[in-house]
């Protein structure tokens, strides 16, 4: 029976509740549902368990009546942990489909738990404060294993962890009651919704995506459901507007479309997909009513700077879309640093004298979009609502992901970093990840590489504050790219490590079980043995950690490690197998090799490097059709994996497909511009689907890069062959009409007419491709195919002198030794003669007789044997 309409709308005004919680606050208010049915057992739970996380109380929340009667009260001690996931997804499907007609209220209670659970993680491993937490929802006693359960089931996706993170087990019960919940509700075809529960799901899966330490083919799948789903129920202002009605303000509903659209990029960007996510971020960009433009205006950056330069600066257009002007998104006068410093405290300090926000002069700031500019109509210090906060620091990872990894692309970052430092207030959220931005920023330049260290132990020691309150923390935790706990210590370290304070990074490394980089830093101090011991005493009280023992088979090169970390792990361990991979291609074990990179790549598909590794170890064990398929999977998730596309190039090349390999070279050669191999290989492939123009052009690029060494004779040859043929065209078709051209501008024999234009930008080009070749590499056969291009442009003299070179560069004490060589000789002197036909000369009448009498003397000779 589907639920009334007052109903429906208090179920619809509790989902809007959960999401306001990690939303910006809206302003004003917005009125309460204008129908207040009567409040049941069911609503009452769930307004006390929403009421308990609006006011950050999430572990009370969790041991709430509300999840009592859903859960059962002896349920975790009741159970093992192998079999708890199995146990919640039995008892959340008896209590959907078993307690009465009104599943979505169930189904909203069930969501609301998994809410609370899933907020409670986020607090302990991403926004802080840090606080302890129950081993277990509901749980009195014992529980020690669950954690180890819980990653287990999160490294199940085929991914370890990016460090330790703290009560696993709450995520992982939260995805398992969403998971089911939404089974449950799409098999019920007369339910109307709960519709905002693919967002928690998204969300949750993104979450899980970034403490991994790899992408998770099966993440992305399910992502991209969920995504798509929410995109289609909350995408624009009109869904949102007739799901929730009068429930919130028109700011309010572009506010959930611009962080939907946000979330969906970020789960784009977090899977190399830059297109789309920049699709997403332009969509939420719109949504928040801004148009975002890198312009300049003169200012200083240090202390002592007198003389004002230019400076790159970030200025925001409004759109009507949410009503707002030009003026209310931008302050109508520039304001001096020395304000900014008063509010934000964003000035120098004792270890730089370089500014975070620079000073700017009180002249105008460019506008290429308007035709004149005065100083009132835009301001560099923009004055963002907190939306648009998110969106310009999302503009950052776009910059990161589709610009080189050069000093180049941290200052076309740094007008967004300083549009959101020079905000009077920002969520704590936004303010963090900009200082994160800022500090990898920063490290690497010499004068404020010290600051930068200094704001990142304040940046993690705030984590660990309990100010501000987790209910400031939560808003945007989705919606911006913050890394979590456990990684923002470890860059830490390594930042630490880059400033030569191993000590400090060692403590780091050691205390988050970051085994790889422990290493690294014991290497740096020569104490390699030390770091096998602390690997060893650490196995000897966790022996089944499969993390562990590849850290350890990684130190000591010893395959009867990684073998053991998948015989602990269930054979589920990719690394393991990955090492293992590895370890037999360097013994010369293809096959086996195959089969362990085929193992590991079943279990995650979106490991690049692994498929470039099966395709070596396929190509050595002789399997093409996989090598090709294996790099072809390489490429697609690497676009810039110019040896995965010079090895498909050549794979196809092999293989008589010359197109295919045409098409394959030009992605490899945009990333390896300077392999002569690469170009030699892509000349003879263009040449033989006829595009003569590339392959010419690859030749000059080979000649260039090996210092005109490097000639490839049969495709010169080639390349003369086509120019005769052209030659030969263009004469027939001016000279005689036997072979006349159809309509179609081909001759009676089938060959394409040729641009005369083209023929002749051809000739020119090959012309200094000779140029470049004779000046260094005067080879016989050279001299021979730079006459035939003298002939073709009608220079006779020319054509006899380099015929002449010819004979001479075969003329030598190895001539009457090499046969090979006297036949060249031979028919180079016989073409110097016929050179020499257009000249009436004595001698050449002398060399004819002669020429004559040698034909009827082997004429004579071979009717004598017959």
């Amino acid at each position: 029976m589907a639920e009334s309409a007052p109903q429906l709308d208090l179920l619809r005004h509790f989902e809007l509740r959960l999401l306001r919680c990690t939303l910006p606050p809206p302003s004003p208010p917005p009125p309460p549902p204008q129908s207040s049915p009567s409040i049941d057992d069911l609503h009452r739970l769930i307004d006390g368990i929403i009421s308990a996380i609006e006011a950050g109380r999430f572990v009370e929340a969790l041991s709430s009546e509300s999840v009592r009667a859903v859960l059962g009260v002896n349920l975790i001690e009741s159970v093992e942990e192998a079999e708890l996931g199995e146990e919640i997804e039995r008892i959340v499907e008896e209590y959907l489909v078993g307690g009465g007609d009104d599943v979505s209220g169930r189904a909203v209670l069930v969501m609301s738990i998994a809410v609370a659970a899933l907020l409670a993680f986020v607090q302990c491993n991403v926004t802080g404060p840090i606080v302890e937490l129950p081993t277990f929802p509901l749980l009195t006693k014992g529980g020690m294993g669950f954690e180890a359960w819980a990653r287990e089931q999160l490294m199940s996706a085929g991914a370890e962890l990016l460090g330790k993170f703290s009560y696993l087990q709450y995520i992982v019960f939260a995805k398992i009651m969403l998971m089911k919940t939404k089974d449950v509700l799409f098999g019920r075809n007369g339910v109307d919704g709960v519709r905002s529960i693919s967002w928690w799901l998204a969300r949750l899966l993104l979450l899980q995506q970034r403490i991994l330490n790899e992408r998770s083919s099966s993440l992305f799948d399910l992502l991209q459901v969920f995504i798509a789903e929410s995109l289609h129920h909350f995408g624009d202002m009109e869904r949102v507007a007739s799901y929730w009605r009068s429930q919130l303000h028109t700011e309010e509903a572009l506010n959930i479309v611009s962080m939907l659209q946000l979330e969906a990029g970020l789960a784009d960007y977090a899977f190399g997909r830059v297109v789309s996510a920049r699709q997403h971020i332009e969509s939420a960009e719109a949504a928040a009513g801004i148009k975002l433009l890198v312009s300049g205006a003169l200012g200083v950056r240090t202390v002592h700077q007198l003389v004002p330069k230019a400076q790159r600066v970030l200025i925001a257009n409004g759109s009507s879309l949410n009503g707002l002007s030009a003026g209310s998104l931008v302050s109508t006068s520039l304001r001096s640093d020395a304000t900014i410093v008063e509010e934000n405290n964003f000035g120098t300090d004792e270890t730089s004298d370089v500014l975070r926000v620079p000073r700017f002069s009180e002249e105008a700031v460019y506008d290429p979009n308007k035709e004149s500019v005065t100083g009132d109509d835009y301001a560099v210090a923009l004055s963002l609502k907190p939306t648009q906060q998110a969106v310009v620091a999302a503009q950052c990872l776009l910059i990161e992901k589709s610009t080189a990894q050069d000093e180049l692309q941290r200052w076309d970052m740094a007008p967004y970093i300083e549009a959101i430092d020079s905000q009077k207030s920002s969520p704590f959220i936004i303010r963090c990840f900009s200082d994160i931005l800022r500090i990898r920023w920063e490290s690497t330049r010499g004068r404020t590489k010290q600051r930068a260290l200094l704001m990142m132990g304040k940046l993690v020691e705030d984590l660990f504050l309990p100010k501000p309150e987790v209910l400031q923390r939560i808003h945007f935790c989705f919606g911006v790219h913050i890394p979590a706990v456990p990684a923002l210590r470890k860059e830490h370290g390594e930042l630490l490590v880059r400033n030569g304070l191993i000590g400090e990074a060692l403590k780091i490394f050691e205390d988050l079980e970051l085994w790889d980089n422990l290493i690294y830093c014991y290497r740096l101090l020569e104490k390699k043995s030390a770091a096998v011991e602390l690997i060893k005493t650490r196995l000897s009280e966790v022996p089944n950690d499969p993390r562990l023992w590849c850290s350890l088979g990684d130190v000591t090169n010893d395959d009867a490690c990684y073998e053991k970390a998948l015989a602990v792990s269930n054979n589920r361990s990719v690394r393991a197998k990955r090492s293992l991979a590895r370890s037999a291609y360097n013994r010369g074990d293809y096959e086996t090799s195959k089969l362990l990179w085929e193992s590991a790549m079943a279990l995650n598909s979106l490991y690049p490097d692994g498929w470039f590794a099966l395709g070596a170890a396929a190509l050595k064990a002789r399997d093409i059709e996989k090598a090709l398929d294996s790099f072809t999977r390489a490429v697609q998730l690497d676009p810039e994996n110019g040896e995965a596309w010079n090895n498909i190039a050549c794979l196809h090349m092999v293989k008589k497909r010359s197109k295919e390999a045409v098409i394959a070279f030009k992605e490899a050669l945009k990333f390896k511009r300077n392999s002569w191999q690469m170009w030699e290989n892509y000349g003879r492939m263009a040449a033989d689907v006829g595009n003569f123009a590339q392959a010419m052009e690859a030749m000059q690029m080979v000649l260039d890069l090996s210092k005109n060494r490097r000639v490839d004779l049969e495709l010169l040859e080639n390349f003369v062959i086509e120019m005769e043929r052209r030659a030969s065209f263009q004469e027939s078709s001016s000279s005689s009409t036997t072979n006349g051209i159809d309509c179609n501008g081909q001759n009676s024999s089938g060959y394409e007419a040729p641009s005369p234009r083209e023929t002749k930008q051809l000739m020119e080009t090959l012309g200094k491709i000779f140029q470049l070749i004779v000046r260094s590499n005067p080879e016989g056969d050279v001299w021979g195919l730079y006459a035939r291009w003298h002939r073709m442009k009608g220079d006779l003299t020319m054509w006899s002198e380099a015929l002449l070179k010819q004979v001479r560069s075969y003329q030598g004490s190895e001539l009457w030794k090499d046969a090979d060589r006297f036949k060249k000789f031979a028919r180079a002197s016989l073409d110097l003669c016929k050179a020499e036909i257009f000249s009436d000369t004595e001698e050449f009448k002398a060399l004819e007789v002669c020429l004559d009498d040698v034909r009827s003397r082997r004429l004579a000779n071979s009717e004598a044997r017959a």
